[in-house]
């Protein structure tokens, strides 16, 4: 973890406060070794919470036009965003994804593919793709409470147990879309912990 993102959490935590996060089963976040994060997108506040409590780095897709706002590519680049180009061939997304992965690293995925207010976005299967490519486990995540921001309601993240089942030898192509549709059920399913 780089110092700048640690300094970067740590001002994530202090503009967060007034949503009094909190998060609960960090301890099941594996952390060494290639992972997936993958949770809900509901609100524009969900990547910055979704890593401010855990004890590792966690790198984001980001368009690539970020990247060349002065200023802003340098910041998002310091504190693990890779660029990507959303209007180009999917599979560079994906190929630079496994690069980071296979580097060790853990990266934060919306399987929803875009913030999905009512929960009726179709499930992308990049997450089964990437978990497979680089036989890397999947720990679920839901967040709860973004959604009511302007509100100052409370915001929760729930981590789940990793799922390893494209670990060994990742996943058959039949096993990409039913993996995909598994892991946001059981983002779904962490609300529950929530309450």
């Amino acid at each position: 973890m780089t110092a700048i993102y640690r300094f970067g959490r740590g001002v994530c935590r202090l503009v967060l406060l007034p949503w009094r996060v909190r998060a609960l089963g960090i301890e099941r976040v594996p952390l060494h070794g290639p992972l997936i994060v993958a949770a809900n997108h509901i609100s524009y506040l969900d990547p910055p919470t979704l890593g401010i409590y855990l004890p590792r780095m966690l790198h984001y897709m980001a368009k690539r036009e970020l990247f060349a706002v002065p200023g802003l590519g340098a910041a998002i680049a310091a504190v693990g965003a890779y660029p990507v180009d959303r209007g180009g061939n999917p599979m560079a997304a994906i190929r630079r994804s496994v690069e980071v992965l296979r580097e060790g690293k853990a990266i934060a995925i919306f399987p929803e593919g875009t913030r999905n207010l009512d929960g009726r976005a179709p499930i992308q299967s990049g997450v089964s793709l990437l978990a497979s490519l680089a036989r890397a486990p999947v720990v679920p995540a839901c967040i709860v409470g973004t959604d009511r921001a302007r509100n100052l309601a409370r915001v929760t993240v729930v981590y789940g147990e990793p799922m390893l089942d494209a670990c060994a030898n990742g996943l058959a192509r039949s096993d990409i879309e039913p993996f995909a549709q598994r892991v946001m059920a059981a983002i779904r399913a962490l609300r529950a912990e929530a309450a």
